[in-house]
């Protein structure tokens, strides 16, 4: 039973149509374009007068994704304080007609005012906590998940990303060294950028798909830390070979121990812990504002990818080329594993979105120990001034789009 909070207007005798709201999770409410039945929408607890009523509207809000639906209810009886219905038709509507999501909104503000060369600055330590609490938020969510799998039902996923880690950086390395005619450092270091993931890329489609009520396997941040660690170790070995010289525990140190790996390694294992019951004291802050964070983080990147735009002159068309180029290639190898393990659209989308997206916190970090020869302006300049912007603003609903068309021709 779902409670329904009146909006202060009576329903009166003779069918005059109201609006309540209704709290629910995700997923419980009715999705676009499908018939509703009373025992999908089953029965509803009213706060107003018990009358007959021919007609309702009632307008469902996901608090989550502040999505909102407008319900026509047909045949409604009210009975005492109970509300039977007898059959519905849904269709979603947004809470307003907004083009681009309002988070793009805050990237493209970071973007536009550090080309301008604003004062505008994101204090550090402000955005040392808008990352941690977004790390967080990510692997909260993904722990509470895992609490209810067993862990021999993810285990194929695991193993699939991380051989997708390895293939992809042995992919983006000849392209680099042969057609772009990079140093073999540099190659090596670029391509494990893109053979790993951007954290800040999957929140983004995190948010886009909630938005949407597009639902997906909540498991999706344990593969989002499997992704972060082949790419680094392949790389390495591109750039230097198995060479006594390299200081392996120092990588594995950076890479195992870094910051977003404990945080999201750390969110997992506190939400497979402590459940939903447990986080519910401290969900107003990491799920509740996680859109929140996510803008403030965005306005971050934006002011940052500014700062790459020169690097892109200096490095000329093919950087660029590659930037969206690869992302492309990687989506559709991450939309085929996704439709071939058997993961929702949603699922697809996001794993597509892992794919493709570029690191810029893990790889540079261990590439900076390990292979200090190589020059970090270009992989920076690639993963931020040219795929996170393309990831942001036009990636991820090409790749939910991927994902929408792989599962229709699976169907025939």
């Amino acid at each position: 039973m779902l409670p329904l909070a009146n909006t202060g207007e009576d329903i009166e005798r003779g069918c005059a149509p109201t609006v309540v709201t209704v709290l629910h999770r995700r997923g419980a409410g009715p999705s676009c374009s499908q018939q509703q039945t009373a025992g999908q929408l089953g029965v509803f607890e009213l706060r107003a007068q018990g009358w007959l009523v021919s007609s309702v509207h009632v307008r469902i809000q996901d608090m989550r994704s502040a999505i909102r639906a407008t319900v026509s209810v047909h045949c409604l009886a009210c009975i005492g304080r109970t509300v039977l219905l007898c059959g519905a038709t849904s269709r979603i509507e947004p809470e307003s007609r907004r083009v681009i999501d309002p988070i793009i909104l805050f990237f493209l503000l970071g973007a536009v005012a550090g080309l301008l060369r604003s004062e505008l600055r994101l204090p550090a330590a402000i955005y040392e906590f808008v990352s941690i609490v977004l790390l967080l938020s990510i692997g909260l969510k993904g722990g509470i998940e895992l609490a209810r799998q067993p862990f021999a039902s993810l285990l194929p996923h695991m193993v699939v990303v991380v051989a997708m880690g390895f293939f992809l950086t042995l992919v983006a390395f000849p392209v680099l060294r042969y057609l772009g005619r990079f140093k073999r450092a540099d190659a090596a270091s670029i391509a494990a950028h893109y053979g790993s993931v951007s954290v800040g890329t999957y929140a983004v489609a995190v948010a886009y798909l909630g938005s949407r009520q597009i639902a997906f396997e909540e498991h999706m941040p344990l593969l989002l830390v499997l992704l972060e660690v082949p790419a680094i170790l392949v790389g390495i070995v591109l750039a230097r070979g198995l060479s006594r010289e390299t200081r392996w525990r120092s990588v594995a140190h950076e890479v195992f121990l870094g910051k977003g790996i404990v945080l999201l390694l750390g969110g997992l294992l506190i939400g497979w812990a402590a459940g939903p019951d447990g986080l519910s004291s401290i969900e107003p802050l990491f799920f509740d504002l996680f859109k929140g964070i996510l803008a403030l983080f965005l306005l971050e990147m934006g002011l940052i990818t500014a700062k790459q735009v020169g690097s892109l002159r200096r490095y000329g068309p093919f950087l660029v080329a590659f930037g969206v180029g690869m992302p492309l290639f990687s989506a559709l190898v991450g939309t085929g594993l996704g439709w071939a393990l058997g993961l929702s659209i949603g699922g697809t989308a996001i794993l597509a979105t892992l794919a493709a997206s570029a690191s810029y916190i893990a790889v540079p970090a261990a590439m900076r120990i390990s292979v200090p020869e190589a020059n970090p302006t270009l992989s920076l300049a690639a993963a931020l001034g040219i795929t996170f912007p393309f990831n942001v603003l036009l990636g991820i609903p090409i790749y939910h789009a991927l994902s929408v068309w792989a599962h229709t021709f699976a169907r025939g």
